[in-house]
C-alpha cells in the first residue's frame, strides 16, 4: 500500500473544501437540515454536476469517473469535515453499487448514468433496524433480515404480471427525497424462501423522521400494494455476497467520513484553547488540556491511517477491514465531539455551539452503523480469533 496520495486525489480534496469552506458553513448546514429535503438543492447540483461526485467510484461507460472507493472515501473525509447534508452517501454508496451489481444491463444502463450525473437519487430501504446487518457489518446477513414467513420486515408477491410489495422500512437514510427507492424485500414463503430486491418510484408512502443527527435524515418508508421492478434476476442467489461487498465499501468511506468531521472538531478545539484565558492565560498552555488534545490527536491519526487502508483494501479487492476500520472511527469521533464540548467550557454545553452538531453526528452514527462493539465482536467472528482451537505458546 502506497500511503502518498496522487495529485488526482489531491485535487479532489483540495477543490472540495475550498467550496466547502464557502457554502457550508455551521449555519448553511443548520439551514440546509431545515428544508424539506434535508439538504441545499443548490450545494448538491455542484457536488454532482461540477465536481462529478455521484459518478466518482461508477465505471465511465455509465457516464461515471471510473475511480475507486479510495478517491470516494476522500470525497467523504471532505464531506464529513462539514457535516455537508447531501444525498451522496444514500446515493453513490449503498444504492448505486447495489443497481451495478445486480441490475440487469438494461437497468443499470437506465439508471445509473441518471445517478451519476446527480439527476437521479436514491436510497436503500432495509426493513427493521438491521441495515448494518443486511451489509454483513455486525452480523451474518445470509438469515431473514428482510422478514421472513407471514408476516414482518417487506414482503414481495406477484400479483397482474408484475410484484407487489407490503410492510415498513423505519430507518431509510433519505428515503423521503428519494427519486428511486432501492427495497430488499422476502419473497418465495416457506417453499423458497429468499430475499430480493426491488425498484419503486412511486406508490409509497414515506414520512420523515426526527432524529438525533439532523444531518442525516431518514424517513419511514411504508408499502400498501405498491407496485415495484424486481432488481436483475428472481433468483436472489448473489444478494448476501453483493450485500457483504457494499457494506464493506461504505464502511470504508463511513470511516473516512467521521475521520474528517473528528478532525474537524479536534482542529476547532485546538484554535479555541489558544484563545481562551483562564487565570490570566491561554487554557491551552496547561498541560492538562495539551495532554488530553495530544491524545485526541494520535486517536484520529490512527483512525486516518486504519480507514486509509480499508478503502485500499476494498479497491484493490484485498480482505474486509471496512467494518474495523468503521468502529474505530466512530469511537475517534465520539471521544473527540465529546471532548470537545467539555473543553469549550459553558458555551461548549449550549446546543446553538457547532460542537454540538459533531456530537450529534457521533452519536447517531453509531446507533445507525454500530454500535463499536458489535462492529468488532463480528470482524472478529470472521475472522474465527476466538474459534475455541488450541492456542500455540511460545
Amino acid at each position: 500500500m502506497d500511503a502518498t496520495f496522487t495529485a488526482e486525489q489531491d485535487d479532489i480534496r483540495r477543490t472540495l473544501r475550498e467550496l466547502l469552506l464557502k457554502r457550508c458553513g455551521p449555519e448553511d448546514v443548520r439551514a440546509a437540515v431545515r428544508t424539506a429535503d434535508g439538504h441545499d438543492p443548490a450545494l448538491w447540483e455542484s457536488l454532482a454536476q461540477q465536481l462529478g461526485l455521484p459518478g466518482l467510484a461508477l465505471p465511465e461507460v455509465y457516464g461515471g469517473a471510473g475511480c475507486t472507493t479510495t478517491e470516494l472515501a476522500l470525497a467523504a473525509e471532505e464531506l464529513g469535515r462539514a457535516l455537508a447534508p447531501s444525498p451522496l452517501l444514500a446515493t453513490a454508496v449503498l444504492s448505486a453499487p447495489v443497481v451495478l451489481a445486480l441490475g440487469s444491463p438494461d437497468q443499470r444502463a437506465a439508471l445509473l448514468p441518471r445517478i451519476a450525473s446527480g439527476g437521479l437519487t436514491a436510497a436503500l430501504a432495509v426493513p427493521g433496524a438491521g441495515l448494518t446487518t443486511a451489509l454483513g457489518l455486525t452480523g451474518d446477513n445470509r438469515g431473514e433480515w428482510a422478514g421472513g414467513g407471514r408476516s414482518g420486515g417487506v414482503q414481495a408477491r406477484r400479483a397482474d404480471g408484475g410484484w407487489r410489495l407490503y410492510g415498513q422500512a423505519d430507518q431509510v437514510l433519505d428515503g423521503h427525497s428519494a427519486d428511486l427507492l432501492v427495497v430488499a424485500a422476502h419473497t418465495g414463503g416457506f417453499a423458497r424462501s429468499r430475499t430480493l430486491f426491488f425498484l419503486v418510484g412511486d406508490g409509497a408512502t414515506r414520512v420523515r423522521q426526527t432524529s438525533l443527527d439532523e444531518t442525516r435524515p431518514r424517513a419511514r418508508v411504508q408499502f400498501r400494494e405498491t407496485g415495484a421492478e424486481v432488481l436483475g434476476d428472481e433468483e436472489g442467489a448473489e444478494v448476501a455476497r453483493v450485500l457483504a461487498a457494499v457494506g464493506d465499501r461504505a464502511a470504508a468511506v463511513l470511516a473516512a467520513e467521521a475521520v474528517g468531521a473528528a478532525d474537524r472538531v479536534l482542529e476547532r478545539t485546538v484554535e479555541y484553547v489558544k484563545r481562551r484565558e483562564q487565570f490570566g492565560r491561554a487554557i491551552g498552555s496547561f498541560q492538562a488540556v495539551q495532554h488530553r488534545l495530544a491524545d485526541l490527536y494520535v486517536q484520529v491519526q490512527a483512525a486516518r491511517s486504519a480507514a486509509c487502508y480499508a478503502a485500499w483494501a476494498a479497491a484493490e479487492g484485498r480482505e474486509r477491514a471496512g467494518g474495523l476500520a468503521l468502529a474505530q472511527a466512530l469511537e475517534a469521533l465520539r471521544t473527540t465531539a465529546s471532548d470537545a464540548v467539555q473543553l469549550h467550557g459553558g458555551i461548549g454545553f449550549t446546543w446553538e455551539h457547532e460542537a454540538h452538531l459533531y456530537f450529534k453526528r457521533a452519536a447517531g452514527d453509531e446507533l445507525l452503523f454500530g454500535p463499536v462493539h458489535r462492529l468488532r465482536a463480528h470482524a472478529a467472528e470472521e475472522a474465527r480469533l476466538f474459534g475455541g482451537g488450541e492456542v500455540a505458546v511460545r
